[in-house]
């Protein structure tokens, strides 16, 4: 079970799928800018109650989040319409915006989507994924020019079915596969996943495909936008990806245990990790969250984050500016405003084990570039110094900031390590009186959006 550090949890387990250290927030570590045990005790009081609501949720199925992970049904339906629709593809290309594509990216990326040489081999005997996550005209003109459209397919999400950016991709993909004379090809080539029929609302994209007889498969209802990465919605880029989909939802069940079995909120590494945010934010103006994952592999993973804790949190004025970023990359380019800039910057450090790993540097060469300490070394054990080194570094420089250290980045980790992230904003949220899972301000840019649009009809 995913675990956190010692001070909190008593003894980590060997088999963890994950292990957090908030060593490196604390006063002791890093002054007067940490939390001293006293502080942060109060604040992990102060989850007993969201800590107990958040179990009762699970026992009475009231949060769905919790509960998805026990569940196949809806993997094997989700499998089935992957293998039907990827009959003779070439390419599968993905349109969904927001937390209907970044999921889906996030758990891709870890099998390599958008990393040169990243397909395995089970992927190189699967059709390409691409994704269009964003709304430009010129990059899905460019995008579909010159396709083999009668090899490509197109899946399309949208949990409202009425979201503008995700219709209009979807919309002009029809038109070209009409224009190249394919329309009678047209249910073969796409996939919907969207909510299911509700009496008195419009879900435009049901509609439209129904009427193309495009198959469809249901959104959960009861699972929103950036909490979806372990439904069908994140699910079937990960299988396309040639990953296993039920290890993904082992991992994410293996927090929620954990969330069943913490009898205070110290033994909860999301409830640490929450409590942690919080405090930093309300007692030393720790106002930006950094999340900084040392491998490509997870680089989309910090970007579902921002989504995921912008969206959830900004809210009645509360919420801290999440920053995506990725080592040892951004040493170079923003490490020095998180250690010399103001003190306003928590960062989180996610590491995988990569001692070892990777090409060696020859020792000759080492030395003509007066490198020597590299002799020998392989890239992992590079990679590896520094993610060492950098919490060190900015403990030194009294700046707060935690590890997540994976044993190995695969299915079983992934899924965990959302399914964290996820329950810690959560409960970052009741922490702050907030509702974590609407999105207010997000609703009103699409209705003035639609108004521009309609008065210039």
């Amino acid at each position: 079970m995913p675990m956190t550090s010692s001070e909190t949890t008593g003894e980590r387990r060997a088999a963890a799928a994950y292990e957090q250290s908030i060593d490196g927030v604390r006063e002791e570590a890093i002054g007067r800018h940490g939390l001293s045990p006293r502080l942060l005790d109060r604040y992990l009081t102060r989850l007993r109650d969201p800590l107990a609501i958040l179990k009762d949720n699970y026992r009475t199925g009231r949060l769905p989040i919790l509960t998805l992970p026990e569940e196949t049904a809806d993997i094997d339906d989700a499998a089935a319409a992957l293998a039907q629709l990827s009959e003779g593809a070439q390419l599968i290309l993905f349109f969904g915006t927001g937390g209907s594509g970044l999921g889906g990216q996030t758990l891709a990326q870890v099998a390599g989507w958008n990393i040169p040489g990243g397909a395995s081999d089970r992927q190189l005997g699967r059709p390409r994924t691409r994704f269009y996550a964003n709304l430009d005209g010129d990059t899905l003109e460019s995008g579909l020019e010159g396709l083999d459209l009668a090899r490509t397919r197109f899946v399309v999400t949208s949990k409202s079915g009425g979201t503008v950016e995700t219709l209009a991709q979807a919309m002009v993909a029809l038109r070209a596969v009409r224009e190249a004379g394919l329309a009678d090809q047209i249910p073969r080539l796409f996939l919907g996943i969207t909510e299911p029929a509700q009496p008195g609302k419009t879900n435009g994209l049901r509609e439209l495909f129904q009427s193309l007889s495009i198959p469809l498969l249901e959104h959960h209802t009861g699972i929103g936008g950036r909490f979806s990465c372990l439904t069908n919605v994140g699910l079937i880029p990960a299988m396309a990806r040639s990953l296993d989909p039920y290890a993904i939802r082992r991992g994410a069940r293996e927090v929620v245990e954990a969330l069943m079995a913490a009898k205070t909120p110290g033994e909860f590494a999301p409830a640490v990790g929450a409590a942690v945010a919080v405090a930093l934010a309300k007692e030393k103006g720790v106002r930006t969250l950094v999340m900084m994952p040392y491998a490509d592999r997870l680089g989309q993973m910090a970007d579902w984050f921002v989504q995921l804790w912008a969206e959830s949190l900004g809210k009645n004025g509360e919420g801290t500016s999440p920053i995506p970023c990725l080592g040892p990359l951004d040493q170079h380019s923003q490490l020095q405003l998180f250690m010399d800039g103001p003190r306003e910057h928590y960062i989180t450090i996610v590491r995988v084990s990569t001692a070892g790993r990777g090409p060696v540097i020859d020792a000759d060469l080492a030395r003509s570039a007066h490198l020597d300490f590299l002799a020998g070394r392989s890239v992992g054990d590079v990679v590896a110094a520094q993610a060492e080194a950098l919490p060190e570094a900015l403990a030194k420089a009294g700046r707060p900031v935690r590890t997540i250290d994976l044993p190995g980045l695969d299915e079983r980790s992934i899924g965990a390590l959302l399914m964290h992230f996820m329950i810690e904003t959560i409960l970052a949220g009741r922490m702050l009186g907030i509702d974590p899972f609407d999105q207010p301000a997000v609703e009103l840019a699409k209705v003035l959006t639609r108004a521009r649009l309609a008065a210039k009809a």
